[in-house]
């Protein structure tokens, strides 16, 4: 199993951000999959297999049957297609671009790793020994909130196209989703359209209103390596379209009304999509 590894430096935004220090802390502090260890968490699933059908009589059929029967979920039961584990939970504590365009760059250091997130209507709150509300939560002090960016989600097969083309320093989390899945290839807005269930010893989590990240100039100059204050040109142009189209990330919602109750996500769930 893989295990994410980015380092994270909040000393610069104290002033900004004030998390606890005992919250800085890695994946690597962490089971990277707790609930694929546990039988009785899951219905007896130990392993995982990307595309394999939830329907199928198998552990996986027996665990979407049971997801598919709880009295308030009746659209679990449409069809659903494993991707992979939860390899990676994180919040931005502080807005990641700096400076003033044209001459502004993407800077990392706000991204926290947590063991676990809450979802609710308003946005992802990292959970450990407090609270920490994700920058692009509604309640955070200096929002980003606009209605449809409130959670995110990637993939680290993204992750590897994007070093394959620019390097390295593209780390698994380094473009702050707050739901990092271990699955290869590339997903586009196509494949995920219908929306994510992610599910966990805890219960089970659907994610709808998929909408592909919007690339910034940022973070495509951060991709291509290029200087805090050197300005973009046309082979940042060029790295844009190749971030498109999902290749940066989803926005995902909450299925639910407004005040539907929270949802905890932890490291481990295994995260589906639906077919229909």
């Amino acid at each position: 199993m893989r295990r994410a590894n980015l380092p994270i430096d909040l000393s610069r935004h104290q002033q900004e951000w004030q998390p606890p220090v005992l919250l800085r802390r890695d994946l690597r502090d962490c089971d990277p999959c707790p609930s694929l260890s546990s039988a009785a968490g899951l219905g007896g699933l130990t392993s995982y297999t990307r595309g394999k059908s939830a329907v199928a009589s198998s552990p996986l059929g027996l665990l979407v049957t049971d997801i598919a029967s709880f009295a308030n979920a009746p659209k679990l039961a449409a069809e659903l297609e494993l991707i992979g584990p939860v390899v990676r939970l994180q919040v931005q504590t502080s807005s990641l671009k700096r400076g003033e365009r044209p001459q502004s760059w993407y800077d990392p250091g706000p991204i926290l790793s947590v063991p676990s997130l809450r979802l609710d209507d308003g946005g992802v709150t990292g959970v450990d020994e407090c609270d920490i509300a994700d920058v692009h939560h509604r309640d955070h002090p200096q929002t980003k909130f606009r209605g449809e960016n409130g959670v995110s989600i990637g993939f680290t097969g993204h992750y590897a196209r994007m070093r394959a083309r620019f390097g390295e320093h593209l780390s698994d989390g380094v473009a702050g989703e707050n739901i990092l899945v271990d699955a290869a290839g590339r997903f586009t807005e196509t494949d995920v359209m219908h929306g994510v269930v992610i599910v966990g010893a805890g219960g089970h989590t659907a994610l709808s209103a998929v909408e592909a990240a919007t690339p910034c100039v940022e973070f495509s100059k951060f991709c291509a390596g290029y200087a805090r204050t050197q300005r973009p040109d046309i082979a940042i142009a060029d790295t844009l379209r190749f971030l498109i189209q999902g290749t940066r990330g989803f926005y995902v919602t909450l299925e639910g009304e407004s005040g539907t109750a929270p949802a905890i996500v932890a490291l481990g769930d295994l995260v589906f999509r639906r077919l229909g």
